[in-house]
């Protein structure tokens, strides 16, 4: 392995998933502006996520049915007419 290519900055963060409010502590090099208290009185910092394994369909079974139809037409209204 190449030296001095993997970070030393690691330090324990808290990710939250922003869709269901579950977070975690794990170490982490990933950078943050925002902090947060957590259980053990601690403050760590905060890295928010979209998605996680809590909230993603493939880990919860749960399907989200989008409204694709309504989606591609939007899309086409908006930019069909330059293509013309």
């Amino acid at each position: 392995m190449k030296k001095d290519i993997h970070p030393e900055d690691y330090r324990l963060v808290v990710f939250k998933d922003m869709s269901n409010d579950y977070a975690f502590l794990c170490p982490s090099c990933a950078a943050s502006n925002e902090s947060i208290t957590w259980e053990d009185g601690k403050e760590y910092p905060l890295v928010k996520l979209d998605i996680s394994h809590k909230s993603h369909p493939f880990f919860t079974g749960i399907v989200q049915y989008v409204d694709t139809a309504g989606r591609i037409d939007k899309f086409k209204n908006r930019f069909g007419a330059r293509k013309k």
